[in-house]
């Protein structure tokens, strides 16, 4: 296989810019600096669809290698032939090799390996001819023998038809017809472990969908109901269509020796094909709806990292609890924390006076502007009590209930004992729901990915797979953004492209030790940051108030001379960046000819555009384009003030197959369906809604009894 032109094919791109990427990640090279710093080779291709070809490649690489593999063995036991390396090289899955090397794999004690000691398998052979004129009673006789165990002509007859079924079970072409069988017209069925118990599977209970059209949510559920024993789950289908398809194949005529046939295809189909087929289309309808679940929570956590930061605001966390009490904590805008405290507003203390003078004083003396909740438990009655505070105080306070999952894994974690070592667990928490809302990205980083809960069945998901898809969205996000090397934490430059844990931590004591970068040149001092981790990181890297003012640019040092060369012919000085007359020069560069300019500059129009890009906003923050999130200020609900038809603001917390949830004030996050998410057909929310968004919802149904809001975007 030419595995380059395949992936060009799948994934309809030119073959110069397969060849130049699958170059470029064999060099070593890492997706967001492709995306960012290679777009000519690779013609602009973003880091999503680098990942899948690179995810492709891989898969086909192994495949390759599997099929090289499978040759080799069979080679040695001397059995290869042209229709066996004809099929490999034809082989487009592992499952289709796996299936050709089947007859050839060493085996574990079977009926048919059990009949071939005892000397059956001319007798097979004998039967599977399906001469007319032979009478297979007969001829087994010629095999029975008490050393051997072959007592009789049944036992010898039942030992060559275990043969046959066996052989016929190892047909790759047969199998690969019953399983497109399976995938056409078999039904995945469940039934109830126990009928009269009450489980959250209850929809699930008598229920049956064909394979070819059952959604991943629900291939999901049928799975965790079956592990947690609640579920008996099978795929079926009428055995008939699998025994037809093997018995044409194999059946000959009606003489005794074809009805023998006849009976070995129906074992083989029943006993040995069919569980095996059933097994694969389990395997592949849970591996599919894996990766549909992981695209799904990789989608939500890139919007998530992506939320805008509440800037230049001092944040008062607030982790709520009962009996322990609310932990507090002041951040100034960059994040420092400035006083911890503990407050009981929440039953069974119910001291409100006494947590409402302590907030008032905190607010008062550091100039808190925001305040930021967690969702968890006692969220409901710390909202209440802030929202109360708010409109009882002077100044301009604001408040945003923001998710804490995770946060307790952070604060416990050896990360937040060596950030904040003073603090206990619970007022690290505090500190993290702060962070959160100021930079959602910074903060996030320093949590796996799999506690964030924005998705489904992530506990249910691949471990490999998963912490693959959700490092490679951070890492995305990380650079997408950039960070400031001054100030980010050493998780957050361990997602830098090229820097990994050890070279972060290396970044930090030097900047520790020698004060702050005044220009990337001086990462090349880093220990164990050589010429090779510069190239892939230094862009991505921003020096703010340095030496070069290029440095607080998305602009690679590669290209400072072009940026340089550039500014000149256009009338600017490097000291322009920032200000106001640089604006000019988009329009300037518009005027000129640009390929000729490329060319006396030396870079691709993609670097140029991107340098022009970068120039008029140094420092830009991609995040301060999206909407800002939804704050609030004591427009408190409850679920019973909800009535069918109110119109009301809210933000998307969670994206799923089937729907979106969403935040409107209330402590229930209310259920937006696919089919009330917008007029045009989608076939998943995605497609029209993210998690983050601000969006205008009307209320269509509410459950108080199971604390269900059912909510429509149709307005």
């Amino acid at each position: 296989m030419n595995i380059n032109k395949t992936l060009a094919e799948e994934f309809k791109l030119r073959q110069e810019q397969v060849d130049n990427t699958v170059s470029l990640i064999d060099d070593g090279k890492t997706i967001p600096f492709i995306a960012r710093y290679r777009k000519e080779l690779t013609g602009s291709l973003d880091d999503q669809l680098l990942r899948e070809l690179n995810d492709r490649l891989t898969y086909l690489r192994n495949l390759e290698s599997r099929k090289e593999e499978v040759r080799s063995s069979i080679e040695e036991q001397g059995k290869l032939t042209d229709e066996i390396t004809a099929a490999l090289e034809k082989a487009v899955t592992l499952v289709e090799v796996e299936d050709i090397y089947r007859p050839f794999k060493p085996k574990r004690k079977t009926r048919a390996s059990i009949a071939r000691e005892k000397g059956l398998e001319p007798l097979a052979e004998v039967i599977i001819s399906q001469q007319k004129n032979i009478s297979p009673e007969t001829e087994a006789e010629k095999y029975i023998s008490a050393e051997k165990e072959v007592n009789s002509t049944e036992d010898a007859l039942q030992g060559a038809m275990d043969i046959i079924a066996e052989d016929i079970s190892d047909d790759a072409e047969l199998r690969k017809s019953i399983r497109k069988l399976y995938e056409k017209a078999a039904k995945i069925e469940s039934k109830a472990a126990d009928e009269e118990a009450e489980t959250v599977y209850q929809n699930y209970y008598d229920y049956s969908e064909p394979v070819s059209k059952i959604a991943g949510h629900r291939i999901l559920a049928l799975d965790r109901g079956e592990k947690e024993n609640a579920l008996k789950v099978a795929v079926v289908i009428d055995a008939e269509f699998c025994y037809s398809v093997a018995e044409q194949k194999y059946v000959k005529n009606c003489s005794p020796c074809g009805e023998l046939v006849r009976t070995a295809v129906q074992d083989s189909c029943k006993r040995l094909i069919m569980p095996s087929v059933e097994r694969e289309i389990r395997a592949e309808l849970t591996a599919n709806a894996a990766e549909g679940a992981i695209k799904v929570f990789s989608s939500n956590l890139r919007q998530l990292l992506l939320q805008p930061p509440v800037k230049n605001s001092v944040t008062l966390g607030l982790d709520p609890a009962y009996r322990t009490g609310c932990k507090i904590a002041v951040v100034d805008s960059t994040g420092k924390v400035l006083e911890t405290t503990v407050i009981y507003p929440t039953p069974p203390q119910k001291k409100i006076a006494e947590a409402k003078e302590k907030l008032k004083k905190l607010i008062s003396k550091y100039g808190v502007t925001t305040i930021s909740i967690g969702n968890g438990t006692a969220s409901r009655e710390s909202e209440e009590f802030v929202a109360e505070l708010i409109r009882e105080i002077p100044e301009k306070v604001s408040y945003m209930v923001v998710s804490e999952a995770g946060a307790s894994v952070y604060s416990a974690s050896k990360l937040a004992a060596e950030e904040f070592p003073e603090f206990d667990v619970s007022l690290r928490s505090a500190v993290s729901i702060a962070r959160r809302l100021q930079d959602p990205l910074a903060e996030l980083v320093k949590i796996d990915p799999k506690a964030i809960g924005v998705g489904q069945y992530q506990h249910d998901m691949p471990k490999a797979r998963m912490n693959e898809a959700l490092g490679g969205v951070v890492e995305d996000c990380v650079n997408s953004v950039g960070v400031d090397l001054n100030t980010a934490s050493h998780s957050l430059l361990s997602y830098i492209s090229g820097i990994n844990a050890a070279v972060a931590k290396n970044i930090v004591a030097y900047r520790e030790e020698n004060g702050a970068f005044t220009d990337r040149k001086q990462l090349l001092k880093v220990p164990k940051l050589g010429k090779k981790v510069f190239e892939q990181c230094a862009g991505f890297l921003r020096v703010r108030d340095g030496k070069n003012p290029l440095d607080n640019t998305a602009v690679h040092p590669e290209s400072y001379d072009a940026a340089k060369e550039l500014m000149e012919e256009c009338g600017f000085k490097l000291s322009d960046i920032g200000t106001a007359e640089i604006g000019k020069i988009k329009d300037r560069v518009k005027q000129a000819d640009k390929k000729s300019l490329c060319e006396r500059l030396g870079i691709g129009l993609p670097t140029l555009n991107d340098i022009v890009e970068e120039l008029q906003k140094p420092g830009r923050d991609p995040r301060d384009e999206l909407p800002a999130p939804l704050m609030r200020s004591g427009d408190i609900m409850e679920i019973t003030d909800l009535k069918p038809g109110m119109e009301l603001m809210g933000t998307v917390r969670n994206v799923i197959d089937f729907g979106a949830f969403v935040d409107i004030g209330v402590h229930e996050d209310g259920l937006v369906h696919i089919s009330q998410i917008c007029d045009r057909f989608i076939k998943h929310p995605l497609e029209a809604v993210k998690v983050g968004e601000v969006v205008k919802v009307k209320v269509l149904d509410v459950d108080v009894k199971r604390k269900r809001i059912s909510l429509t975007m149709k307005i």
